[in-house]
């Protein structure tokens, strides 16, 4: 019962609306967003000449061409809030132009929702005064037609500003103009006109001024007279003024900032503030359009900022697989610079988009390669990154496992080929025959914890840094040590050691020291089959005592003498890879040598070999290896 008195009251309402629509004497015209009409009521038909019947649904023919700008300026003021009020011309069904006085707002929902446009129309006084208004006002809205696209010319928003407010003065007849930006709850001068360079960016709190005041109001414009009020503000620098005129501009129904007119010679009237009005309407847009074109330049050097740093090669390309684009580091990989690839197809393969292709490079480089393709644009982005060190890597390893197989089952078919002799013919056997197979077996299984304890070392220095001592010791004395009775393993090497009586004691660890020296033996036997002279020679150099052994080997190559210091590496698969082991014994004599503070190199020898050089720091000295990852020493 009560919902059928609130249906019946709805009804009354709704019927009492329309009939004060119709009955107004005033024409009452609605539109919707698209600008079609709504409600066109009997006084809009009187005035304009049209029955409602041959308009509703279609957009009303009222507005002149040269006119259209001061339509859209208005309709996107009142979008924003508010409504506009001003004096213009429309036509009648006759073709006959007609000055109207036209209050405009939006229709909008309980929440807020624009629905469209309401406008109430009325005839203009005929009079003198009012013709002369309309004329200039006529003449100064053709203006605006044309301030409108030079302010929406320019994507530079400083300009952008200086436009506006220039433009402002030449409108409204004002003496200076200014644009303030509304940042939090200050203001900041970013745009003037005739006005000292000198106050350019001077702020002043939001709350306390004018614009403040706007919007406490609600109103677009505002008009401020009489010099009480005007004399704290940054615009008293401007002689005699004595009234202001401020404009909201809002940037997506937000306010972004105002516009001033200043008056000190001239006057301003409600013309002026219509044209205030339409300005800062039309300001906004311009704004909008260059603060959007501001950040899609931002956000397009931010990504050119990007594709240039990436330390991965990326490539654009066209519909018909050409290169568009092509980074540093593109360049860089491929040693094509982009010059050379632009407009032609890239030097190399390519997967399937959303696939990876792994190729190698004619220069021997390998690449991992993946492609993405732009839905929107159709173009097709590739990135590409050096994998050459983990390919090698893998090859080490695979060659890692390949050899340590081998170096294990030699001495353990040994072993076990001797001892299953053992145990099926040791009554067959002589002393001697059992005493021989029992030192072959006692080698070998020699040789195998050798093999292993090079495997334990070289997987801890591959896991930390070896825990090593830091004691002063007498490197002459260990390398004593290292070299007594070598000269009786080969009839074919002849082993000489020089080191001065005074050589000073250095700072490590003995026992990483002694390892150390035997494996730089053991490889300058290894590495020279053919025998010859291996010399071992010592001497201070600045704060560090340098040790060398030379032998007349084969030699390593330039490329390989970083290399050999690597894990499972020993130089390459040819010459040096005859010679067996596990490709560990460098890596850990360096991990030893820079576990103590020094470091070891390889260099060669003059007159052919190698050269295996060995840096300690004197007792008291600077850790070499930190100074040289300082950049404090050179290699030699």
């Amino acid at each position: 019962m009560e919902s059928d008195h609130r249906d019946e009251w709805d009804n009354e309402e709704d019927g009492l609306a329309k009939a004060v629509v119709a009955a107004a004497a005033n024409a009452i015209v609605a539109l919707d967003r698209d600008l079609s009409v709504l409600s066109w009521n009997p006084a809009a038909e009187r005035l304009f000449g049209w029955p409602a019947a041959e308009l509703l649904g279609r957009r009303a023919p009222l507005v002149p061409s040269e006119l259209m700008a001061e339509h859209n300026a208005v309709l996107e003021r009142v979008r924003n809030g508010g409504h506009v009020s001003l004096r213009t011309k429309r036509f009648r069904r006759d073709g006959q132009l007609i000055d109207v006085q036209v209050d405009t707002s939006a229709l909008r929902t309980e929440s807020g929702t624009l629905l469209g446009y309401v406008s109430v129309y009325h005839l203009t006084e005929e009079d003198e005064a009012a013709r002369s208004r309309v004329v200039r006002r006529a003449r100064l809205v053709r203006r605006l037609t044309d301030v409108v696209g030079d302010i929406n010319a320019e994507l530079d928003l400083p300009v952008v500003l200086d436009r506006i407010a220039a433009s402002l003065t030449e409108l409204t007849g004002a003496d200076a103009g200014g644009f303030v930006l509304i940042e939090g709850d200050r203001l900041r001068l970013v745009g003037s006109h005739q006005l000292p360079e000198s106050i350019r960016g001077a702020t002043a709190d939001l709350g306390s001024s004018l614009v403040g005041k706007l919007l406490r109001t609600g109103k677009p414009v505002m008009l401020e007279t009489g010099h009480e009020g005007l004399q704290d503000l940054i615009w008293a620098k401007l002689p005699g003024l004595h009234t202001i005129a401020v404009g909201i501009a809002a940037v997506g129904g937000r306010p972004y900032g105002a516009l001033y007119a200043l008056f000190a010679k001239r006057k301003a009237g409600h013309v002026e503030l219509e044209l205030l009005e339409l300005l800062a309407g039309h300001a906004g847009i311009a704004v909008a359009n260059a603060t959007a074109y501001q950040d899609a330049v931002r956000q397009r050097a931010h990504e050119r900022a990007v594709f240039d740093a990436s330390a991965d090669g990326i490539a654009v390309l066209d519909g018909t697989g050409g290169v568009i684009q092509w980074n540093p580091a593109a360049a860089e990989l491929t040693g094509f610079p982009a010059h050379e690839v632009i407009g032609g197809p890239p030097p190399f393969a390519l997967p399937l988009p959303g696939e990876k292709l792994t190729i190698q490079l004619p220069s021997g480089r390998w690449l991992d390669v993946l492609c993405a393709e732009i839905d929107e644009t159709g173009q097709i982005v590739v990135d590409f990154r050096d994998i050459t060190r983990a390919k090698e890597l893998e090859e080490a390893k695979d060659l890692f496992l390949a050899t340590t197989s081998h170096e294990l089952r030699t001495p353990i078919t040994v072993v076990r080929g001797f001892a299953s002799t053992l145990d099926a013919r040791w009554d067959k056997m002589s002393d001697t025959e059992r005493r021989s197979a029992v030192h072959t077996i006692a080698e070998r299984a020699k040789s195998l914890g050798q093999l292993i304890d090079h495997l334990l070392l070289g997987s801890r220095a591959g896991a930390a840094e070896p825990a090593v001592r830091s004691e002063p010791f007498d490197l002459a004395e260990r390398v004593h040590a290292a070299t007594l009775g070598l000269p009786v393993l080969s009839d074919r090497h002849r082993v000489e050691v020089s080191i001065p009586e005074d050589l000073p004691a250095v700072h490590g660890d003995a026992l990483a020291t002694d390892i150390l020296l035997g494996q730089l033996l053991e490889n300058a036997f290894k590495y020279s089959p053919d025998g010859g002279l291996i010399r071992v020679e010592a001497w201070p150099e600045g704060g560090s005592v340098v040790l060398v052994v030379d032998d007349e080997g084969i030699g390593i190559r330039p490329a390989d003498r970083e290399r050999v210091f690597e894990r499972f590496v020993q130089g390459d698969s040819g010459d040096r890879r005859r010679f067996g082991g596990v490709g560990l014994g460098l890596y850990i004599v360096r991990s030893l040598a820079r576990a103590q503070g020094g470091e070891v190199t390889a260099l060669a020898r003059p007159g052919g070999g190698t050269r295996m050089r060995f840096e300690l720091r004197v007792d008291g000295g600077e850790s070499l290896y930190r100074t040289r990852l300082t950049g404090a020493v050179t290699d030699e």
